[in-house]
């Protein structure tokens, strides 16, 4: 079984580096990594050029044009995805290897810590968790989170003429687990985790920005009525993001 591992990337320069770095210190190395430029500006592929990996490039603009671009670029039967501001844990591609001997899975997720923060909040993996944990109930099967996902790439080739293109629609991951899901088992395993910065939440309006594009996914799938749902779906899942924070680029 062969991994390749893809990262996206548009002016990630202050962390590029440190994402590498942790994909080099894996017990069992990825097959190649593959990081898709998305027209930065400054020295992120400078500094991607020290590392052995594959560069592409992608003109078009947004999340969901590099991950096709990267997924597409893929040689290996086995699809991982981060993010340039994520740091995975050295055993990440053994514990990929290991849940994708099952022949019925087609995708698999995972929560994130989130850094700098408190170590109290830092070393919770609540905020994924909790979010993913209500989409599955909403979408009746579990869902992919962006920094931390693996497909298969025969399931990719089902789907990639499918999945929607515009980032302001959708949230990229969970789309792509709606369209994944007639095809096998996704699994979201709460004990592969990696660490993500927490800079896309320091502000409140993410918290309203996430949901709202939950909203919208929903309505484009017609998974729910979101003329009658929409507003108690914001209202549960931004509350229950700030009442469980009181307990404890892109």
């Amino acid at each position: 079984m062969k991994v390749s591992v893809v990262i996206p990337v548009y002016n990630e320069q202050a962390y590029i580096g440190a994402c590498l770095d942790s994909l080099l210190r894996q017990e069992e190395p990825p097959d190649e990594i593959i990081v898709v430029n998305n027209n930065s500006t400054d020295n992120t592929i400078k500094i991607a050029r020290k590392y052995n990996v594959k560069l592409v490039n992608e003109r078009k603009q947004g999340m969901i044009p590099a991950r096709n671009r990267g997924f597409n670029e893929a040689k290996y039967e086995i699809i991982a995805r981060t993010d340039a501001d994520t740091l995975v844990p050295p055993d990440w591609i053994k514990k990929i290897k290991k849940n994708f001997r099952s022949e019925k899975l087609i995708a698999l997720s995972g929560p994130a810590h989130l850094y700098p923060l408190p170590n109290l909040v830092q070393t919770s993996n609540w905020l994924t968790v909790s979010v993913f944990n209500f989409c599955k109930k909403i979408l009746g099967h579990d869902c992919l989170y962006g920094a931390n996902m693996t497909i298969r790439k025969s399931a990719w080739e089902k789907v990639k003429n499918e999945v929607c293109l515009d980032d302001s629609q959708v949230h990229e991951d969970l789309d792509l687990a709606v369209h994944l899901a007639p095809y096998g088992r996704i699994k979201f395993d709460k004990n592969l985790v990696v660490s993500s910065s927490a800079r896309r939440w320091k502000y409140p309006e993410s918290y309203f920005e996430y949901a709202h594009r939950v909203v919208k996914l929903l309505k484009k799938h017609k998974k729910f009525d979101v003329s009658q749902k929409s507003t108690q779906l914001v209202k549960k899942i931004v509350s229950k993001a700030f009442l469980t924070d009181q307990k404890s680029s892109y």
